[in-house]
């Protein structure tokens, strides 16, 4: 099930937004193509990261993938919990699996993003 309360995008990230915070996950498609979750490299804390550029690393048993900031913004959080539980990416990738939260700098990113109907028609595409 894809939650509706958020967005997404074609390469299988979502975004909460409230007020001017974006917290940032993979999807629940993502976690299951990755394979288990081993590690997590997070930028630095206050960093600015365009819209695009590459924001986390994510190491599986599989392989390590950069992923691209969906939004711009700076760096407010990052989800230590997954520094010693990296595996609650693959249980609960819409709830404690989250990544990062960044303090959008751009509202305008917003109109590039999809909402859950348009990304479950991604899924089915695939």
């Amino acid at each position: 099930m894809i939650p509706a309360d958020r967005y997404y995008t074609a390469t299988h990230l979502w975004v909460k937004i409230e007020n001017s915070m974006a917290t940032i996950g993979i999807t629940d498609h993502a976690q299951q193509q990755l394979g288990d979750i081993i590690f997590i490299e997070f930028p630095p804390l206050e960093k600015e990261i365009p819209k695009d550029a590459e924001c986390v690393i994510v190491e599986s048993i599989k392989a390590a993938s950069e992923i691209q900031a969906p939004l711009s913004g700076r760096v407010v959080e990052t989800n230590t919990l997954l520094d010693t539980k990296p595996e609650m990416m693959n249980k609960d990738p819409y709830g404690q699996g989250w990544l990062v939260k960044l303090w959008l700098t751009d509202g305008g990113d917003l109109n590039t993003l999809l909402d859950a109907p348009a990304y479950e028609a991604v899924l089915k595409e695939e």
